[in-house]
């Protein structure tokens, strides 16, 4: 199984899309609540759009309530990474550790043996993306605490990925596995997120709102097309493309959120040029 252009450039857009979505938590005031919220958002659209479409094979339904249960601790991680760290330092940690692991445990549980220039694009491009990391700023607790949101989100990442990589596979259908996907892991940080908040919830979502609407739709569309192409190309190249997204979340850190764009990091942003060119040669 190759990666096609079309395959290629869907998931570059939803990489677009994921650094979007994060960059409006990063930004929020309140990360927990602003997580809590976007998970709504989706659930309120998914819950919209699941009528529609095809419904998810029997086979696939253990494999989307594991990704549920596994992304709440991915969203708590994530809050906690950007509570500690910059959108910077944070998300490149994550984001580049992922795919490394995803391409090690993918060999023996999808045998997906991929060639030598391929396998070579996705180191290029782990430690490319894991350059544009600079220090986390403040005090070394706060380096430290950072650091260990981060990865253990990276763990995670690669545990969701896998497990919906192989549940969407068996769906038959992967806008319906992406959408009952949403709206059970909607339920479940509703659920999570009243008992732990209580109308705190419902008070952020009356004054940030538009903001959590357009997160929603930017994580369906990221993930949601993500899937989609797990069903097209190896999952570790799928997995190693979408973090690209830290190109466009240092941008955005630069551009909105008054980050730096180092000189280090339009370096890494040509390497993960040249590894985007080697998984076409």
């Amino acid at each position: 199984m190759e990666i096609s252009p079309t395959v290629m450039f869907a998931v570059l857009a939803a990489a677009l899309l994921h650094a979007a979505w994060n960059a409006l938590l990063k930004a929020s005031p309140d990360k927990a609540l602003a997580s809590i919220g976007q998970a709504i958002a989706r659930g309120l659209i998914a819950l919209l759009l699941v009528p529609w479409v095809a419904a998810p094979t029997p086979e696939s339904w253990p494999w989307i309530a594991a990704s549920v249960v596994v992304h709440v601790a991915y969203f708590w991680l994530l809050a906690g990474a950007y509570r500690w760290g910059d959108l910077s330092f944070s998300y490149p940690v994550m984001r580049g550790t992922a795919p490394a692991l995803v391409a090690v445990v993918s060999v023996p549980l999808f045998a997906e043996i991929l060639p030598a220039s391929e396998l070579a694009a996705i180191v290029l491009i782990c430690l490319a993306v894991l350059a544009f990391s600079g220090g986390p700023r403040g005090a070394p607790a706060t380096h430290r605490r950072a650091l260990a949101f981060a990865l253990g989100n990276a763990v995670v990442i690669a545990s969701y990925t896998l497990i919906d990589a192989h549940g969407v596979r068996l769906s038959g259908a992967p806008v319906g596995y992406a959408l009952w996907f949403f709206l059970g892991n909607s339920i479940v940080q509703l659920s999570l997120g009243v008992g732990g908040h209580g109308g705190q919830v419902f008070a952020y979502l009356r004054r940030h709102g538009v903001q959590a609407a357009l997160g929603g739709v930017f994580t369906i569309g990221a993930y949601g097309t993500a899937l989609w192409a797990m069903t097209q190309a190896p999952v570790a190249l799928v997995a190693t493309l979408r973090e690209t997204s830290v190109v466009f979340a240092a941008l955005i850190g630069a551009l909105f959120l008054g980050e730096q764009l180092t000189r280090r990091r339009v370096i890494a942003t040509l390497l993960v040029l040249g590894g985007l060119v080697l998984l076409r040669l």
